[in-house]
C-alpha cells in the first residue's frame, strides 16, 4: 500500500494543478475590453494633463545626534505637474531645492527620519509639506511631490 502512496500523491497534485490552471486562465476575447473598461477615459485624460519632473540631483540630509552627524538620508524627488510645466520647474529649481532642504532639515530635526521612518503614513506628512512649499513657488502647476528614492546610511 505504501509503495503506491508517492504515485498517488503525484497524480492528485498534478490533477489539482491542471484544474487550478484551467479555472485561473484568462478568458479569451475579454482582456482588451476589460482593460479598456478598467481604466475610464477620465483617468487617461488626467494622466495626459500631468507630467513628472525629476529634480536633477539627490537631496542629502544629515541626521544630527549629540552634536555630531549620526547618519545621512539621501533621497530623490520628482514633481507631479501640469503638462508643459517642465521648463518652469527647472527655471525655479534652485529656489525649490532651497525650500525643500528647509523642509527636509526641519523633518530631520523633529525626528522624522528616526527609527522605521518608511512605515506607511510616516512619510505622508513630509510629502504634504514638500508639496505645500512647491505650490508656494509654482502655484497650481504642482499637484504632488513623489519620493522616488530614499536611503539612510548610519555612521
Amino acid at each position: 500500500m505504501f509503495k503506491f502512496l508517492p504515485l498517488l500523491l503525484l497524480l492528485v497534485g498534478a490533477g489539482a494543478g491542471i484544474a487550478a490552471g484551467h479555472f485561473m486562465a484568462p478568458r479569451a476575447g475579454h482582456d482588451d475590453a476589460e482593460a479598456e473598461n478598467a481604466h475610464p477615459k477620465e483617468d487617461n485624460e488626467a494622466h495626459e494633463t500631468t507630467e513628472f519632473v525629476k529634480l536633477n540631483n539627490q537631496f542629502v540630509v544629515p541626521i544630527v545626534q549629540s552634536d555630531r552627524v549620526a547618519s545621512l538620508v539621501v533621497m530623490s524627488l520628482s514633481l507631479e505637474t501640469r503638462a508643459g510645466s517642465r521648463e518652469r520647474v527647472f527655471e525655479r529649481e534652485p529656489k525649490l531645492r532651497d525650500m525643500f532642504l528647509r523642509v527636509l532639515f526641519d523633518h530631520a530635526n523633529m525626528g522624522g527620519f528616526d527609527g522605521a521612518f518608511t512605515r506607511p503614513g510616516k512619510l505622508d506628512v513630509l510629502r504634504q509639506s514638500l508639496a505645500d512649499v512647491a505650490r508656494k513657488e509654482l502655484g497650481d502647476d504642482v499637484s504632488g511631490v513623489l519620493i522616488t528614492e530614499i536611503a539612510r546610511q548610519d555612521n
